[in-house]
């Protein structure tokens, strides 16, 4: 039978700092960060008022159902990007894909907006209000 002091010492070594798997630290500080540094350049689409089967806005915080899918698009985009084999196809496949064609799509939140790609051909982008996507680093 196992003594109290086995039990603490069990318990002990379970809980200790090295026990614990380290959590990676974020590439991208928050959501508006990845939008603005990487995602709006690296998914592009044109759109505009020319084209009627593609919509962004530069103001997608403005969205609650964009906030959510581009929260999401970059939560799996933070995991994925840890997986050197075939993370990052996973992430196009399954997340980017489809999230984007229904954020982009003709009945997708930015339906209305008539915003239209920047010179470099990225997606239009505006600086959300300071303080709505603190940094999580």
């Amino acid at each position: 039978m196992a003594s109290d002091d086995d039990l603490d010492q069990y318990r002990d070594a379970e809980t200790a700092p090295e026990a614990a798997e380290a959590v990676p630290e974020l590439y991208f500080g928050s959501v508006d960060e990845f939008v603005r540094d990487h995602l709006r350049y690296i998914y592009t689409r044109p759109v505009g008022s020319f084209n009627k089967a593609a919509h962004w806005s530069a103001r997608w915080w403005e969205s609650a159902e964009a906030i959510s899918r581009l929260e999401s698009l970059w939560r799996a985009w933070e995991h994925l990007r840890l997986d050197p084999a075939t993370g990052m196809s996973s992430w196009w496949r399954d997340h980017a894909d489809h999230h984007m064609a229904v954020l982009l799509g003709p009945n997708g939140p930015f339906v209305k907006s008539e915003d239209k790609n920047a010179e470099d051909g990225s997606l239009p982008y505006e600086s959300p209000p300071p303080g709505l996507f603190p940094d999580m680093r």
